[in-house]
This record gives C-alpha cells, structure tokens and sequence, in this order.
C-alpha cells in the first residue's frame, strides 16, 4: 500500500511518565489519509494514554506532528479545532445535554452553515439518535451513548478521529454494529481513526495496519492480516 508523503498524524519519540512510573516509551508510528490504525494491547499498556496525550488532555515528551505541523504542546482545543477528535473510554458523552445539544456541541469549532444538514446526516447514520434527538444523553443505553459520542466526534468534521476503547461495557451484537458502522464510515468518507482497543480481533477486522503495544512499547507492528496471522498476537490478544 502506497502511502501520500504527507501522514496525517506521525508519532516520533512520544514519551509519557508519571512521577518515577513511564506508562509509555519512545513510541514512533503514523496514521496515514484515509488509513484506519489498530492501537492494540492489554489493560495497562498506555493505550489511553497515548491518546490522551495526543489530544492535548495530557503533557508528554517527543513529537507529534499533525498535517505536518508539531501539535504536542498546543492546547485540546487547538487541537481540536485543527482536526484531530477525541472519543474517549466511557464514551464522554454530556449526560445532561439532549441528544441533539451534544451534536451541536460537537461543531463548536465550526463557522459554516451546514451544522443542520450535518446533523442530519448523523441522524442518518445512527437512526436511534434521530428517534432520541430530544432525550437526554445520559438516559440512554451504553450503546446509544456510545453512537452518539461517535457523531458528536464527527460533527467538528475531523480530519483524525482518536477512538479508545468503543467496545467498552457493549452488548457483543451492538459492538459488532458499532464496528461495522465504523468502517463503513472510513471506506465511504475517507476518516483516518486511530483505535485503541483490548479487543484486539475487532480493531483489526476494520484496521489497515496495528501495532501491538506492551508496558508502553511497540512490540510488533504490521499491516492487520500480519497481525492477525502472527502466531504471538494471535495467543496473546487474539484468543488462539
């Protein structure tokens, strides 16, 4: 697979520590326009931190350059407004905000006049959203939260959509939905998504490429069939 010269999002060096404790290493990896990225890996790996750090939410060493600029010491917003979207574990959904309050929240950083037609469009993807537009967020199902979250991200129309953990606490049926939905997403829209996962068979269903990370390091890297068929990831993270 050829790659543009240009990656959306490339990670060199990235280091997180907290006091004497590294949650994460001298990462390098790129996400690639159009690209899906599996960020794979047990509970305590420094998956979640990595995205955070990412997002701007967390301080942490090395670079990070977006769209080709260096992105790791501007603030969450600016981040944001440069198009990079955060969905976090537990979904971070604004419970007492209805279903169609936290979409608008979603355009915040936008000044067009397509924030309707956009909403829309998400109602489209997500039908339950359009049946609760006027429910509140926080009395729906983990399912309901999680789609809406997804479409609150893809309001702000991002370039990079950071997911973490999107499986997390979801019935198998939904989950198998919610991955569907975002790959369909990535192939008819061309988002470039960085997923973390434990779930290391779901992220790679839908991923091009994966990295494999272990108390903060990249051990293995390769495209998702690699993966998939390396003997190692298949009895650590894949259930063989």
């Amino acid at each position: 697979m050829k790659h543009p010269t240009t990656p959306v999002i490339e990670v060199e060096n990235f280091g997180k520590s907290y006091g004497e404790f590294t949650a994460v290493r001298d990462l390098s990896f790129a996400v690639h326009p159009g690209e899906i990225v599996g960020l794979v890996g047990a509970n305590g790996a420094g998956k979640t931190t990595t995205l955070r750090a990412l997002s701007g939410s967390l301080d942490a060493k090395g670079h990070v350059r977006f769209d080709g600029r260096d992105i790791l010491h501007r603030r969450t917003e600016q981040i944001a407004a440069a198009g990079v979207a955060h969905v976090p574990q537990g979904r971070g959904t604004i419970t007492d905000l209805t279903v169609e309050e936290n979409l608008r929240l979603g355009a915040y950083t936008r000044r067009d006049r397509d924030v309707d037609t956009d909403i829309e469009t998400w109602y489209a993807v997500f039908p339950r959203l359009a049946d609760r537009r006027g429910q509140l967020a926080g009395s729906m199902s983990g399912g309901e939260q999680q789609m809406l979250a997804i479409a609150r991200a893809m309001m702000a129309r991002p370039k990079l959509v950071l997911l973490d953990e999107p499986s997390l606490g979801l019935a198998p049926i939904i989950t198998q939905e919610l991955f569907r939905t975002l790959g369909a997403l990535n192939r008819e829209q061309g988002i470039s998504m960085l997923v973390v996962e434990q779930n290391a068979s779901l992220a790679l269903a839908i991923a091009n490429r994966g990295y494999v990370l272990e108390t903060g390091s990249i051990v293995v890297a390769g495209s998702a069939d690699e993966l998939g068929s390396n003997d190692d990831v298949r009895k650590a993270y894949l259930g063989f």
